[in-house]
């Protein structure tokens, strides 16, 4: 069986490898079109910014060591330029020689990947202006910066790869601003969690302009000028590219295959595509959304790996199917982890689901062991059913944990409620006996049997402060002085019973402290004594942190925006 693969990274070598373990006799090649295969596309930024210093590492194998292991033919700077169905070949040129010839298929698999979007703005080709895709621009970039030594960064695009390609800029000592077009870093998240990211951004120095978008480039002699529209622009020494990918499928759309979103190609379970005895995988085709069921496009490794694996296995005659994607990440930003799974309130609303959700702030570990931190979880569920459908995280420490506890909790469909009952590791240097994934269980749990109500932060402009309802803060004298909201007036939680008097009967009290702990027990002491009583989801550190990015997004300039 003569197998050749067009695309050597993460999709293409991943399904090289796992087809020679499967068929020793198979005759394997695969087409590279840059220099590099099997690269670790994912720390490229990394490399920029010197946590990475040898270039070497970039590069997990080369065309030697993978024939060596696996008998596998890798052609780099080889680019395959027609798919001829009919008569099953492939058409390819040599990009050091320039000559074209022609390879006979039996199976064709195509892993070509995603190109970044660089749109046909004026002075686009400015040799200022990078992209980050590959080991090539990747070295091109370092060499610059090496080179020129910039001290002024713009990056436009505020995605994963914006996100880490800013902060290894400013880790270099450059001054960096983003540029995005919406309102806020890093798509998979809400607005809200995507206020802590935000702060982490500003407070390390990066500047942000959010809710702008490029018009063009202009070339000012020693500076570049990124012109925003409105008339604004940015000047500064290099830029690079990051609004996002889009699938590279020429050749597919070229060889007659079915399309889908955006170009991708349409694949089914099995990865096969339109064509007999052609496959597809990774960032080029459209999959099916584990959770909403509909069709989507996910450019993230993991599942680029998966579907390799599975396409391989049916190459070798096996019945492997791909269920589907959830789109878990999780970036660094900084000293914060921020990290997803499943769907946000947005994606919900889009997909017609009806969501409910708990927001916590628990500490990664033992309050009584040393160096405990907090995060922020935002968990959504789908109202009635509570079955689990997405998952956000910011904060230091174990939030890769309970990212991949909650994946794995969405992909087996599970409810919230459920997660009070997963039976999870502890011991005080990692968890709680409670673990915060517990604990978002068991509050999702209370919601559920309605011992606890929720108020969130969308609400609190609309809280009547005409006497109507009880605003109550139910922290300590000392941390209500230090900040709270306007209207509220404060009992802390121990002394409520004593004070319970100062609660007007009738009236509905809206209760809120630092995490939502103390005002989750104040409002069980409300209820005691038959006094309807809603908890804030997430507490003030959740209510301060949104507020103030809103603040920020308002009076830019006095807050590191642009």
């Amino acid at each position: 069986m003569k197998v050749v693969i067009v695309g050597g990274v993460a999709g293409g070598a991943t399904a090289a490898a796992r087809l020679r373990r499967l068929d020793e006799s198979a005759e394997i090649t695969v087409y590279e079109k840059s220099g590099y295969i099997s690269y670790a596309n994912c720390g490229l930024p990394y490399y920029i910014g010197g946590a990475i210093e040898d270039e070497r590492d970039l590069t997990l194998q080369t065309p030697e060591s993978f024939y060596a292991r696996f008998r596998v033919n890798m052609q780099v700077n080889h680019e395959v330029i027609g798919i001829d169905t009919a008569n099953k070949k492939v058409k390819v040129r040599d990009l050091a020689s320039g000559k074209v010839f022609e390879k006979e298929y039996d199976k064709l698999l195509l892993s070509t990947g995603a190109r970044p979007i660089k749109p046909a703005f004026s002075g686009i080709d400015d040799g200022r202006i990078f992209t980050l895709r590959n080991v090539e621009d990747t070295l091109a970039l370092k060499k610059y910066i090496t080179t020129v030594r910039p001290r002024t960064a713009v990056v436009v695009g505020g995605g994963f790869i914006g996100v880490e390609v800013a902060e290894n800029l400013r880790k270099s000592g450059m001054n960096v601003t983003i540029v995005e077009a919406a309102p806020q870093l890093m798509a998979p998240f809400d607005g809200d969690m995507a206020s802590f990211i935000h702060a982490e951004m500003v407070r390390n120095g990066v500047k942000l302009a959010l809710g702008s978008m490029v018009d063009g480039f202009r070339d000012d002699g020693n500076t570049l000028s990124v012109l925003l529209k409105g008339g604004k622009s940015l000047a500064c020494e290099l830029c690079v590219l990051a609004i996002g990918v889009s699938p590279d499928t020429a050749l597919a759309r070229e060889a007659g295959l079915e399309l889908g979103l955006k170009g991708s190609i349409v694949v089914n379970d099995r990865m096969e595509t339109s064509a007999k005895d052609i496959y597809a995988v990774g960032d080029a085709v459209e999959i099916r959304h584990f959770v909403t069921g509909k069709r989507t496009l996910i450019s993230l490794a993991g599942p680029a790996n998966r579907q390799a694996r599975i396409a391989a296995d049916n190459i070798a005659g096996g019945d492997s199917r791909y269920n589907g994607g959830q789109g878990s990440s999780i970036i660094k930003v900084f000293s914060l982890t921020a990290a997803s799974t499943g769907i946000n309130e947005r994606t919900a609303r889009e997909a017609g689901i009806e969501t409910q959700k708990v927001i916590l702030s628990p500490l990664n570990h033992a309050g009584y062991y040393p160096g405990g931190t907090t995060m922020t979880m935002k968990v959504l569920f789908e109202k009635g059913s509570m079955k689990l459908v997405g998952a956000q995280i910011v904060g230091f420490d174990g939030v890769d944990k309970r990212i991949d506890v909650l994946a794995t909790a969405i992909r087996a469909g599970m409810t919230a409620a459920d997660l009070a009952e997963l039976d999870l590791a502890y011991a005080p240097p990692y968890s709680s006996a409670k673990d915060p994934v517990n604990m978002a269980g068991f509050i999702a749990e209370n919601l559920s049997r309605g011992i606890v109500r929720q108020w969130y932060v969308e609400q609190v402009d609309e809280l009547p402060r005409d006497g109507s309802v009880v605003l109550l803060d139910t922290r300590t004298e000392e941390e209500f002085d230090r900040g709270h909201i306007d209207g509220f007036m404060n009992i802390p939680v121990d002394d409520l019973r004593e004070r319970i008097g100062e609660i007007e009967r009738g009236k509905r009290v809206y209760v809120i402290c630092q995490s939502g702990l103390r005002s989750y027990i104040a409002s069980r002491i409300l209820a005691g004594y038959g006094i309807e009583a809603y908890n804030f989801a997430g507490g003030y550190r959740f209510y301060d942190t949104v507020v103030n990015d809103r603040a920020c997004a308002a009076s830019a300039s006095a807050c590191g925006r642009e």
